[in-house]
């Protein structure tokens, strides 16, 4: 990577340090080994796997520093190092390569003099390039979702337009447009058909005849009348050259020679061949929808799933690439709205009054919602709903003149349209603005086909949806290759005048499937060892590795189906099981279980808490089972919120549904869950273990996860909820503890991460998630951590740069508030899941391949063709399907300080998903990232219904500034957040 260069006039200090090669990029050969699948393979075995890649080791990628996997030195007074070795057969040679000009690395001095370690905009900043290609694993064909799309040979230019008067409406804009097109395409135009994004830019293929024109454009209103007169606007189009896309630059991007994509020319192709299908269906984001793909299906409540594709441009290895997926969602039915309302509320409304509930439902649910008169002949006039009368319509009165002449709303429409109003006990629809609200009965108006709905889908809407969504992989695959020759790209006229050709053929591609991990079990059970087969494996003759003793419990009981000696026998049946899988669980509650209210949650748990603390005289309560109705509405959430935050319980809960019908299955997920928010391990990574884990298992490395969820559609002012969790043990990196915050509404960055404020004893104070996970795992280990690697949920391409930029600065001053020098080598890793390529079996008939659903292999891993053309990302399926098609997780190595090989960092991420805690399955997402979102989830119980304002305490209760109307959570107990109270 180039030297990043700096702004003239800035203040700010290069300096250049030489690159010391990390620890595990180059090793001694050793014989192969192989792994039969009877038992562990041996340390050299494992060695050579990871190691054994046809393209060499890279050196220093433009990393900040180079300290790569050495000690700090002895003199640091953060945290001595411990003398606790990590104990194996043997250990990893270690291999140091001697600085050259290529293996430098640039750090960055702030006037303070005190080292940020990060450039400081964007532009100085490079990801991490590509290292070279995995090896590991068996190798394999699969297919991907994925069409190669040929680069034009024609010029792309690009134009600004302004209309007058101002169009807010894209749909509007384009009408404008296309009539522009219509008119002038043979003349002004010059045959040129340009493809425009429905705001400011209009792009051609070859230039215009003119920079700058000006037009006039009369469009008529098509949805006033059906048949007779229409109404008529005129408007002002200004078209004005601004640019010529690089298409040189793109496809020396392609070919991997820039590592900077020109997003400008990306973002004209991706808008052309999206011109006809915005035309044709439904635009929603990038997804298109349409009655006509699918018959609709019902979803309840007034609204239907509609089926449409997914379609991206994209630069990938093999060239440009069209990503083509299939998607749904739920859009409001075009229904006359007194049978929606019928269909929302669940009863018939044409005879009874409504009630204030009825109001408020109805109301929160069609404003916003554009609906047409029906009551006019041929004027189809369309509105959008702004409210919903307080009064009936009988009762509704209005001025007709200056002289406040009042009219009711019946007799109006009697007069003006001969349309008599039936339903006069049901109120009128408000449309327009609140200083001039019209009203409009409810049978008058009938909802507009083609409105997505965006507010919150109840449980057993989500459901139905998904029956939709769900399709089986070679279902899905067919579904995506009828629909790319639906579209006919090749004879779609825009793609022809830009010179696009799209194949119709799926990208075929070599994957490999990375080997199941040994996972280590406890001594006494009878098998100690297990080597998972196609992602899953079972308790049957195991022990956790670390069982926790539970001696002091009691169990409250919310539902009032499930008598006490119900209840009474499940606790015993759930002891039992925890014993079996090598807990210490006292079959005896501290006092009898408590029967309770759901409406008196906080007595309930006050009144066990302080008769079990009374009891025991001074030792802690260590567990609360707790029984919930089924459907318990806002119960779950205040209990956790309660015992959490207040009393500092942790808390076990079970559904009536399961008491009832005891399953073993269930007992035993269960009893994972209890033993590791006790702060147990339910196993271990046997490499872990033996300390055979490169770029782990050589130096106390620990692995944090993040995460921001944020609220839902429709909810503008709750704040957005960051979670951090980070491993507590090491070598194991098994154990997780976790920390959560709100922020800004619908803020990703975490702002949280790293905080200082000022305290009127001790001065400024730092603080943050970041330094206390630090200082925790300190304590849990008795060392401190030399490597840090970052696992960041959640984070979109555009946001790469801006998340990068401001965590890993966050992260760098947590670490250098904690000691002088204190800077462990950084890897910052982003995942995604929410992405549309999918990877398919190439024979869906070869059994050997697939796994019981038809999916790919869990531990199918991909970093070729359709990966970055320069950068270090991978997709990895790391579990094996249930239903429908699995989707693969996409992690893109964007820093890395630790040099990681392809195999290393593809080997470490899949081998964490089998140590998910909460069941015996490898999972989709890598553990740490899966437990920031629970955190984060859970997080949001913690919101008091009156949180407003004024909070200005650090995330833990101290008091840093805060951003203005973002009130601080409650905070975490402390024997809470050490353990996985998430799970």
């Amino acid at each position: 990577m180039p030297l990043r260069q700096m702004k003239e006039g800035s203040e700010q200090h290069i300096v250049i340090k030489p690159q010391v090669q990390n620890t595990m990029n180059q090793v001694q050969k050793n014989p192969k080994t192989s792994q039969n699948g009877k038992g562990p393979p041996t340390q050299e075995s494992q060695n050579n796997k990871i190691h054994n890649q046809t393209s060499p080791p890279s050196r220093n990628r433009g990393r900040r520093r180079g300290r790569g996997g050495r000690k700090s030195d002895q003199s640091e007074t953060f945290m001595r190092p411990s003398s606790r070795p990590c104990t194996a057969a043997s250990k990893p040679v270690i291999a140091e390569v001697a600085p050259s000009v290529e293996a430098t690395n640039v750090s960055i001095i702030e006037n303070n003099g005190s080292s940020s370690g990060f450039p400081s905009s964007s532009k100085s900043l490079c990801f991490a390039p590509r290292p070279g290609y995995g090896q590991l694993g068996t190798k394999c064909i699969v297919k991907a979702n994925h069409f190669l799309a040929e680069l034009p040979n024609k010029d792309l230019n690009q134009y600004d337009v302004t209309v007058t008067p101002e169009v807010s409406s894209r749909n509007v804009n384009r009408a404008i447009m296309a009539e522009l097109v219509k008119l002038y395409k043979e003349s002004d135009l010059g045959m040129r058909l340009p493809a425009y994004d429905g705001r400011k830019s209009l792009y051609t293929a070859g230039e215009l005849p003119f920079k700058w024109k000006e037009f006039t454009i009369k469009l008529i209103d098509e949805d006033d009348v059906i048949n007779g007169p229409k109404r008529q606007r005129e408007y002002k189009v200004v078209i004005k050259f601004v640019a010529r896309a690089n298409l040189h630059h793109l496809s020396q991007f392609l070919a991997g020679k820039r590592a900077d994509g020109p997003q400008e020319a990306l973002q004209i192709l991706d808008i052309v061949l999206r011109e006809l299908s915005i035309k044709r269906y439904c635009p929603v984001g990038r997804s298109f929808f349409s009655p006509d793909i699918r018959k609709p299906q019902p979803l309840g409540d007034g609204l239907e799933a509609w089926c449409g594709f997914y379609q991206s441009i994209r630069p990938t290895q093999m060239g440009l690439s069209l990503n083509i997926d299939m998607a749904s969602a739920a859009f409001i039915e075009a229904l006359p709205v007194i049978e929606f309302v019928a269909q929302l509320l669940g009863k018939d409304v044409s005879s009874r009054p409504l009630s204030d509930s009825d109001r408020v439902k109805i109301k929160k649910a069609l404003r916003g919602v554009k609906v047409e008169v029906t009551h006019r002949g041929n004027v189809r006039r369309k509105y959008r709903v702004s409210g919903l009368t307080a009064q009936p319509t009988r009762e509704l009165v209005f001025p007709v003149d200056d002289n406040l002449t009042m009219k009711s709303v019946v007799e109006y429409f009697q007069e003006m349209y001969g349309f008599t109003i039936k339903y006069t006990h049901l109120p009128c629809l408000q449309v327009g603005n609140q200083k001039k609200a019209n009203y409009l009965p409810m049978e008058a108006c009938k909802i507009v086909e083609g409105q997505r709905y965006t507010k919150r889908l109840s449980e057993k809407q989500i459901t139905a949806l998904l029956k939709v969504t769900c399709q089986r992989p070679r279902d899905r695959e067919n579904s995506i290759l009828q629909t790319v020759q639906h579209n006919d790209y090749n004879e779609d006229p825009y793609a022809k005048e830009f010179g696009i050709k799209i194949s119709e053929k799926q990208a075929s591609l070599e994957a490999r499937v990375l080997p199941a991990p040994w996972l280590k079990y406890h001594e006494t059970g009878k098998e100690k060892d297990c080597l998972p087969q196609v992602g899953q494996w079972n308790m049957m003759n195991k022990k956790m590795i670390n069982g926790m003793n539970v001696s002091r419990w009691a169990c409250i009981n919310f539902s009032r189906s499930v008598q006490e000696s119900v209840a009474r026998g499940f606790c015993n049946e759930l002891a039992q099981m925890c014993q079996v899988s090598g807990m210490e669980f006292n079959p005896e509650p501290i006092i009898p279980i408590y029967m309770a209210r759901p409406d008196q949650v906080e007595k309930a748990l006050k009144h066990v808490y302080h008769s079990c603390v009374n009891k025991l005289k001074g030792k802690e309560l260590e567990l609360v089972l707790v029984i919930l109705p089924d459907n318990n509405g806002s119960l779950y959430g205040d209990v956790k919120r309660i015992c959490e935050t207040d009393l500092g319980l942790i808390t076990q809960c079970c559904l009536t549904k399961h008491v009832f019908k005891i399953s073993k299955q269930y007992l035993a997920n269960v009893s994972l869950k209890i033993n590791v928010k006790m702060g147990g391990r339910n196993t271990v990574l046997l490499d872990a273990i033996s300390c055979r884990i490169p770029l782990v298992s050589d130096i106390p490395t620990i692995i944090f996860g993040a995460d921001v969820t944020h609220p839902e559609n429709g909810e503008d002012s709750s704040p957005s909820i960051a979670a951090v969790v980070a491993s507590q043990d090491w070598p194991e990196v098994t154990k997780y503890a976790g920390l959560v915050c709100a922020q800004a509404h619908r803020q990703e960055l975490i702002q949280d991460l790293y905080k200082t404020w000022h305290d009127p004893a001790r001065g400024t104070v730092s603080g943050g998630m970041i330094r206390d996970l630090l200082i925790s795992f300190r304590k849990a280990t008795g060392q401190k951590p030399q490597r840090i690697i970052f696992y960041r949920d959640g984070v979109s391409e555009g946001q790469f740069y801006q998340v990068l930029l401001f965590e890993l600065d966050a992260i760098r001053k947590a670490c250098a508030s904690l000691e002088p020098n204190y800077q462990p080598p950084v890897t910052f890793i982003v995942v995604q899941k929410r992405h549309h390529t999918r990877l398919f079996a190439n024979n869906h008939k070869d059994r050997s391949s697939t796994d019981r659903s038809g999916n790919i292999l869990p531990g199918t891993v991909v970093d070729t063709k359709i990966c970055h053309p320069t950068e270090f990302d991978f997709y990895l399926c790391s579990h094996a399907g249930i239903q429908g098609t699995s989707r693969p997780a996409h992690y893109h190595v964007l820093w890395d300080e630790n040099n990681f090989t392809a195999d290393g960092i593809q080997s470490l991420t899949n081998n964490l998903c089998y140590t998910y805690a909460r069941c015996t399955r490898s999972v989709s997402v890598v553990p740490p990232a899966y437990y920031a979102h629970l955190a984060a989830f859970r997080a949001r119980f913690y919101m008091e219904p009156d949180m407003t304002d004024n909070g200005d305490s650090p995330h833990k209760g101290g008091k840093a500034i805060r951003e203005p109307g973002v009130r601080p959570l409650p905070a975490l107990k402390d024997n809470v957040k050490r353990v996985m109270f998430y799970c």
